[in-house]
C-alpha cells in the first residue's frame, strides 16, 4: 500500500535528475511533506511523436509533468473512481481492466523523498491504541523513481475536445511486497525503479508485457531506512517539513 508520500524537489532538480528535456507546469505541484490521493503530483513519462505536431518520426521526448494522483480509467463514467485507484499490485497490473491499457501504453515515474506506512501501537501507559506513522526512504537520501502508470480520462460534459477542462490526467503507484526495513512495518511498498530501468519503463514503444514485468522486480537490498515521525503526518491538511520530526516522548 502507498497512501501518502513525500515530495518536495523542485522541477528543475527533478528535470536534471531524470533527463527530462522539458517540463509543462502552468500551474506546479508545491513542494509536499504530506503527498495524499487526488493531489496534483510530478510526474516523468515519454511521448511518442506525433505528426500533426510536426515531429520527426521515432523521436520520443521525454517530460516532466503534474497529474492528478488516483487513476481514472478511459472508459470511466465517472472521475470520482480515481480515489479508489491510487495503488495497482505489481503481481496484476498487467490484467486487471483499470490498469493494463494503461500498463501496456502510459507508464510513469513519480520521484519521491519518501514514503509513510503505519503500524497501530498502544500508547505506554493509557494503553489507548493509535496509528503510529513511519517514514521510509532511500538511506543516501536520493530521489525514489516510484513506478507508476497514467492515464487520460474524457469529461463528457464538456462539448469541445480542445477545452483544457475536457482532459483529466491521472497516476497510479505499482506495489510490491516489502523488502528491508520497509517490511517491519507494513507488507506492502511501493515500487522503485533504479536508473538502469528508466529508459526502458517509460518507453511507450515497448508493449510486451513480459517484457515490461521483468523491469519491475525490486532490488534483492532495497537499501532503505526507516523511522518513526510525528502523528500530525495522520491527518491530510497537515503540510511542512515539520511532519519528519521524531514523534514526542
Amino acid at each position: 500500500m502507498c497512501g501518502r508520500y513525500v515530495s518536495t524537489r523542485s522541477p528543475a532538480e527533478l528535470a536534471r535528475h531524470f533527463n527530462a528535456a522539458e517540463w509543462h507546469a502552468p500551474q506546479a505541484p508545491a513542494p509536499s511533506w504530506n503527498v495524499a490521493p487526488t493531489d496534483e503530483v510530478w510526474a516523468v513519462l515519454e511521448r511518442a511523436p506525433r505528426e500533426e505536431d510536426g515531429e520527426e518520426p521515432g523521436a520520443v521526448r521525454r517530460e516532466l509533468r503534474p497529474l492528478r494522483w488516483g487513476l481514472v480509467p478511459s472508459w470511466a463514467k465517472d472521475a470520482k473512481i480515481g480515489a479508489r485507484l491510487i495503488n495497482a499490485r505489481v503481481e496484476t497490473v498487467h490484467e486487471k481492466p483499470a490498469f493494463r491499457r494503461a500498463f501496456a501504453r502510459h507508464r510513469c515515474l513519480l520521484p519521491a523523498d519518501g514514503f509513510y506506512e503505519w503500524q497501530r501501537t498502544k500508547a505506554e501507559g493509557t494503553g489507548r491504541a493509535y496509528k503510529q506513522p513511519y517514514f521510509v526512504r532511500p538511506e543516501d537520501g536520493g530521489i525514489m523513481a516510484l513506478a507508476g502508470l497514467y492515464e487520460y480520462w474524457r469529461d463528457p460534459a464538456v462539448a469541445r475536445d480542445d477545452d483544457p477542462a475536457a482532459w483529466l490526467t491521472t497516476c497510479a503507484v505499482i506495489t510490491t511486497d516489502a523488502t528491508d526495513a520497509a517490511g517491519r512495518v507494513h507488507p506492502r511498498m511501493p515500487l522503485a525503479l533504479t536508473p538502469d530501468h528508466y529508459a526502458g519503463w517509460l518507453d511507450p514503444r515497448r508493449q510486451d508485457p513480459g517484457e515490461l514485468r521483468r523491469l519491475l522486480s525490486p532490488p534483492a537490498d532495497g537499501r532503505l531506512a526507516v523511522r518513526p515521525v510525528s502523528t500530525a503526518v495522520n491527518d491530510v491538511h497537515n503540510n511542512g517539513p515539520e511532519l519528519l520530526a521524531k514523534p514526542a516522548a
